[in-house]
């Protein structure tokens, strides 16, 4: 009997572990209002559904025609009512047998309205992002309206960020990587719009490399032999008096001079009366 429940429950368990969860699409690409994108797969039976997200909302909703269709595009033109701007977040999945993949977002990869206008410049150790404040969308808010730029290595996920309004100057970058970066308006601390599709810029190396640790050693340099000088300044003037008792020689008595003359005596002692005699020296001419 535990046999056959086990042989029951393989054949049950077959099929929902055969069945593998759908690839999201690929190559999205937004042209105006009308979106498209290719299968990550050849499979027949996957479906597609494209989702939106308006700014004054936090559920995502289903774009009318475009819910489980079998096309590679779906136009959005209706969702322009949904925002009171216009301005919406989209995005798609795949489905099949009730199995879907993980949401993948649209991006912008020219700036309209609803996406801001991005241009690269890399200089060594930094890149800069420039933002064109020349929209709808910016005039309607003013200074409501920011950017926020992610960026990060390219390969790996964009999470640093920053915020700005006209353009951006990320610092401290490494030279020789390469750096990308994606970005969106933030209305009222909101996201709202697409985002820029992601681009990526080199950082280039600096030629003024030599020549500046050339400047730092010459620095350094001048920077010690001016304490050296000053310390010796220092102990020359305020210190002599010790420095001269230390280079004096030790003060001794030659032994010759503690010996007597020869044929005279100093002074002489007898065991019973005690006498002194004396020579007298006289400097000699």
């Amino acid at each position: 009997m535990f046999l056959t429940l086990l042989c029951i429950q393989a054949v049950v368990q077959v099929p929902v572990v055969s069945e593998a969860t759908p690839a999201p699409p690929q190559n999205l690409h937004v042209d105006k209002w009308l979106l498209t994108w290719t299968p990550a797969t050849e499979e027949r039976d996957v479906t597609y559904t494209v989702q939106y997200l308006s700014f004054d909302n936090i559920v995502w909703k289903d774009v009318p025609g475009c819910s489980q269709t079998s096309f590679h595009s779906c136009n959005v033109t209706i969702t322009r009512d949904e925002s009171e701007d216009g301005c919406v977040m989209l995005r798609v999945q795949a489905e099949r047998h009730g199995l879907t993949s993980e949401p993948v977002k649209f991006c912008s990869r020219y700036g309209d309205s609803c996406s801001p206008e991005v241009r690269l410049v890399a200089r060594p150790g930094s890149l800069t992002v420039n933002l064109s404040r020349n929209h709808s969308i910016v005039w309607e808010n003013a200074d409501h309206v920011k950017h926020k730029v992610y960026y990060g290595k390219e390969g790996e996920s964009l999470q640093k960020y920053e915020y700005g309004t006209s353009s951006v100057t990320i610092l401290k970058l490494e030279e020789g990587q390469r750096y990308c970066t994606k970005v969106q308006y933030i209305l009222y601390d909101k996201p709202v719009g697409l985002k820029s599709c992601t681009q990526c810029e080199v950082i280039p190396v600096s030629r003024h490399k030599p020549k500046q640790t050339y400047v730092i050693v010459t620095v350094v340099a001048v920077i010690f032999v001016a304490f050296l000088i000053s310390w010796i300044g220092y102990v020359l003037i305020f210190r002599h008096q010790r420095i001269k008792h230390w280079l004096q020689p030790p003060c001794e008595i030659p032994q010759h001079f503690l010996m007597p003359f020869p044929g005279h005596q100093i002074c002489s002692y007898t065991s019973s009366i005690r006498e002194e005699h004396c020579d007298i020296i006289s400097p000699i001419e």
